[in-house]
C-alpha cells in the first residue's frame, strides 16, 4: 500500500517541522475534513508539546511520563480510553413440521463474546493511541483495532503517536554517554510501524503515524 502526504497540506507548519509524519489513505486530510474540532485538539497538542531532556535520558516503558503527559493532556480535552468488544450472535430456527402435528418454530441461539483490545483514546470518530516506548507488538494490536473498528464504521480514522529512533538514540547519547535508552529496536518507534502501514495492516482504515523526533528537545 502506498502512503500518502495530504498531512503536508492540512498540519500546521510547527508539527511538520518537529515530527516525523507517515500516513495511508489520506488519513490527515480525511480527518480535517469528518473531524474538524478533534483534528484541531490533535494539532493543538502536537504543536506544543516538547521533550525534556529527562524524557531522552531517563529509563521509561509502555508508560513513560511522556506517554501519561500526552494522555493526560487528550483526557483534558474530552478524549477517553476505550475497548472494542464484539458479541456475535447465531439463531438457527427449526420450521415445526405440520403434518406431525407441530405448530411452533424451534429456535437455537448461542452467543459468543470477545473481548477487543484497549484503546488509549478515542473521541468523536476517531481513536488514537500513544506508543513511546512499548513492546513493538503493540502496534499490532493497535492497527487490527483500527481496522476493526472501522470495519463496523465506528472511526473514521486511527492515529498513533509513537517515536522516530536513531536520533533520539544520538541525543540519549549526547546526554549521558552510558545511557542505554532507546538502545533496543523493538520497542515501538517509526521505523517499526510504516513497514505495517505499507502492508495494509491497518485494512481499509485511514491512519496517521506521527512520530517525536530529537527535534521537540527543548534546549
Amino acid at each position: 500500500m502506498e502512503l500518502t502526504t495530504s498531512y503536508e497540506r492540512v498540519l500546521p507548519a510547527r508539527v511538520l517541522q518537529r515530527f516525523e509524519l507517515r500516513e495511508v489513505r489520506n488519513a490527515a486530510a480525511l480527518l480535517m475534513a469528518t473531524n474538524p474540532s478533534e483534528f484541531a485538539e490533535i494539532a493543538g497538542v502536537l504543536s506544543e508539546f516538547a521533550l525534556s531532556h529527562d524524557d531522552v535520558s531517563s529509563a521509561g516503558g509502555n508508560k513513560s511520563p511522556v506517554a501519561r503527559r500526552l494522555d493526560l493532556r487528550f483526557r483534558e480535552l474530552g478524549w477517553r480510553e476505550a475497548r472494542h468488544d464484539t458479541r456475535v450472535t447465531s439463531v438457527l430456527m427449526m420450521q415445526p413440521h405440520r403434518a406431525a402435528g407441530e405448530t411452533d418454530r424451534t429456535v437455537v441461539e448461542n452467543e459468543v463474546r470477545n473481548e477487543g483490545y484497549w484503546i488509549d483514546n478515542v473521541k468523536g470518530r476517531v481513536a488514537l493511541d500513544v506508543e513511546w516506548n512499548a513492546k513493538d507488538g503493540n502496534l499490532d494490536r493497535d492497527l487490527a483495532a483500527y481496522r476493526a473498528l472501522y470495519g463496523v464504521a465506528i472511526v473514521d480514522v486511527g492515529v498513533i503517536i509513537t517515536r522516530t529512533q536513531t536520533d533520539l538514540r544520538e541525543a540519549a547519547l549526547t546526554f549521558d554517554p552510558r545511557s542505554t535508552k532507546f538502545a533496543t529496536t523493538t520497542t515501538t518507534n517509526l521505523a517499526k510501524l510504516e513497514p505495517r502501514l505499507t502492508r495494509g495492516d491497518a485494512g481499509g482504515c485511514p491512519v496517521l503515524a506521527v512520530a517525536i523526533t530529537a527535534r521537540c528537545i527543548v534546549q
